[in-house]
């Protein structure tokens, strides 16, 4: 989202924040723009490495790079993007020590290290401020006219779908109730929100009834879908483009108002 509006001088951002509860990526993220050039050194290491061995022997790197302790933030963010690149389907798992999980995605040509991507993402993350919050302490900023983007762990669809271990902590319906709440108090303060989730029937009332759990009262919201592919699946017939829920707190009216304000105006 943030690189998407970043991308069109329209809609970029005066200002920014982006916070995630998961302090590894956050790291990345905070290396990726202060000290690209050095990671670029290490991925670099990594990759020639990793591509110049054979398959047993991809296998074996792989899984001593996932078992080790990373030395320092450089090398914590080097090993972060190469677990990313090289387990199966990118997939980013965690147990309930914390300990990346995911096995070995076997890809012939990995793109490991991508020095222009990179570095493009270094230059739009300049003038960004980074955080490692719970949600609840972030939200906590905003004010009214902000816009507020919200990616969740998702509800799953199904029991055999389940995947809420992106921190040590699942993300269980007690949060994504307690998330609701914190949007509504966003929703009351004039900030504009969008979330993303599942469109599963517990999200799906969560975000249209008018009354939570308890008897508190709730606040209805725009509700949209989009399709999103989603890559991971045990079987590979269901692998595709799912219904992805959109919830909002403004109207259609309100969001081309605000969009035809942006744009600049001749004189």
């Amino acid at each position: 989202m943030f690189f998407g509006l970043l991308a069109n001088p329209e809609l970029a951002p005066k200002r920014a924040v982006l916070n995630d509860l998961n302090h590894h990526l956050v790291t990345v993220y905070e290396v990726v723009r202060d000290e690209v050039e050095s990671l670029i050194e290490a991925l670099g290491a990594l990759s020639e490495s990793y591509l110049e061995a054979g398959d047993d022997e991809r296998s074996e790197f792989y899984y001593a790079q996932r078992s080790r302790r990373p030395t320092g933030r450089i090398d914590l963010a080097a090993r972060f993007v190469f677990l990313n690149k090289t387990c199966f389907n990118g997939l980013y798992r965690v147990n309930r020590r914390g300990e990346f999980n995911v096995p070995h995605g076997k890809y012939r040509s990995p793109r490991i290290l991508d020095i222009e991507g990179l570095r493009d993402a270094s230059q739009a993350l300049r003038n960004v401020e980074l955080t490692c919050s719970d949600f609840g302490e972030a939200l906590k900023a905003p004010q009214a006219g902000d816009f507020v983007y919200l990616d969740p762990p998702f509800e799953p669809l199904s029991k055999t779908s389940s995947f809420t271990n992106y921190t040590q902590g699942a993300f269980d319906r007690s949060e994504q109730q307690r998330l609701k709440w914190a949007i509504d108090e966003l929703t009351e303060r004039g900030v504009r929100v969008m979330l993303s989730n599942s469109a599963q029937d517990y999200i799906l009332g969560l975000y249209s009834a008018d009354r939570g759990p308890f008897g508190r009262p709730g606040m209805r919201y725009r509700l949209e879908t989009t399709l999103a592919r989603r890559a991971i699946n045990s079987r590979g017939d269901r692998r595709g483009a799912i219904d992805e829920l959109i919830a909002l707190n403004y109207s259609a009216d309100e969001e081309r108002r605000a969009l035809e304000s942006s744009r600049p105006r001749n004189s």
